[in-house]
């Protein structure tokens, strides 16, 4: 499978999609390289659920009307899961030493990438 270049940066696979029979999900795999920070977005409809397989980094996650530089990163590393929910920015790095990698589960299914929306700040600069 050929990843392609997502709006936030990120090299993605499409895995399920409603090319594949998807209905109510995507699924795709998202990797970034060792040292690299996405662009930071927010999604117009999508909910995203994120597992990490590989490498380590951080993600940072920012509600609705919350300012950017009061939401701290949080740490992931293999088996760590969460939850990016509509609407909330979101941005997130590699370790310097290794690629971040990890599934990432779309409901509804990815719309296309006029989803991804760009805003103003994150914690870090983009590197993509």
């Amino acid at each position: 499978l050929n990843p392609i270049t997502a709006p936030d940066g990120s090299q993605v696979r499409l895995l399920l999609t409603h090319d594949h029979g998807a209905i109510r999900c995507s699924v795709v795999e998202v990797s970034i390289a060792a040292g690299q920070a996405s662009r930071p977005v927010r999604h117009r409809t999508v909910e995203e659920a994120w597992y990490v397989t590989a490498g380590a980094g951080e993600v940072w996650r920012c509600p609705p009307g919350a300012s950017p530089a009061d939401v701290a990163p949080v740490a992931v590393a293999p088996g760590d899961a969460l939850v990016i929910p509509t609407g909330w920015a979101f941005q997130f790095r590699a370790d310097p030493d290794q690629p971040l990698r990890f599934i990432c589960v779309t409901m509804p299914p990815w719309p296309g990438m006029d989803e991804a929306i760009a805003v103003a700040e994150g914690p870090w600069p983009s590197t993509l």
